[in-house]
């Protein structure tokens, strides 16, 4: 088999087991019970405050601002800095490409940085901190690592083989169509396709689910109400 037939295939495979995958997720998260009242204090007294408090926390992290300064800035860092990586990788998928993305692709070469920094602050922290090596796991390490392998190598195709990208963009526009090219013989680009690939394939089963599991924690989800229910 051909590299090219190997990643085809292995981008059909992969997105279906981390949809089903976070699919199954949410589904187990919904049916556990809830059967205590356990908001985290201060306690919202109506709904709206609850999904405000929700809302501060998914966008800028409140508790882990309150909590660690220097963890929320690595955070903060790596969150925000993939979101607009992410958004320039619309290049590949969008046939013709989307005009306005030629605005970020500056921006996005900074974000990359901003992304390599805040994943080293926060892969050091678990290395450093001692009650967070304590409970940090070997999956915690490798999805660090691997987000690192991913950065890294897409950091290296964009200064070192920018003249393969219109190549690259054929081949997903061809996994798209069912109309298989060929993807141009680049090692690190091998790297960085199959890093992308094992994260996506471990990424239902892992910690970093703790996303959509916000939405269903009890701690995070409850208010109280005039009566005193939720």
């Amino acid at each position: 088999m051909t590299p090219s037939l190997i990643f085809a295939v292995t981008y059909y495979v992969v997105p279906v087991i981390f949809f089903v995958g976070i699919l199954w997720k949410i589904i187990s998260y919904a049916r556990i019970p809830v059967k205590n009242f356990i908001p985290i204090a201060p306690i919202p007294a109506t709904r709206f405050a609850m999904v405000a408090r929700m809302t501060r926390e998914v966008l800028i992290f409140e508790s882990l601002f309150r909590a660690s300064r220097r963890t929320w800035i690595f955070s903060w860092l790596f969150h925000y800095a993939l979101l607009i990586v992410l958004i320039r990788h619309l290049f590949f998928v969008t046939d013709p490409p989307l005009s306005w993305l030629v605005w970020i692709f500056t921006p996005s070469d900074i974000a990359a940085w901003m992304m390599v920094l805040g994943l080293f602050g926060l892969l050091l922290r678990r290395i450093v901190v001692d009650r967070i090596r304590y409970i940090s796991s070997p999956s915690d390490y490798l999805m660090l690592l691997l987000l690192l392998a991913i950065a890294i190598t897409g950091m290296l195709l964009r200064y070192t083989a920018h003249h393969e990208i219109f190549a690259v963009r054929e081949f997903v526009l061809g996994i798209i169509r069912f109309s298989l090219r060929d993807l141009p013989s680049n090692l690190i680009l091998y790297i960085h396709l199959g890093s992308v690939a094992l994260f996506l394939a471990v990424f239902p089963f892992s910690k970093l689910m703790h996303f959509p599991a916000y939405f269903f924690s009890p701690s995070h989800s409850q208010f109280s109400s005039r009566d005193g229910e939720n």
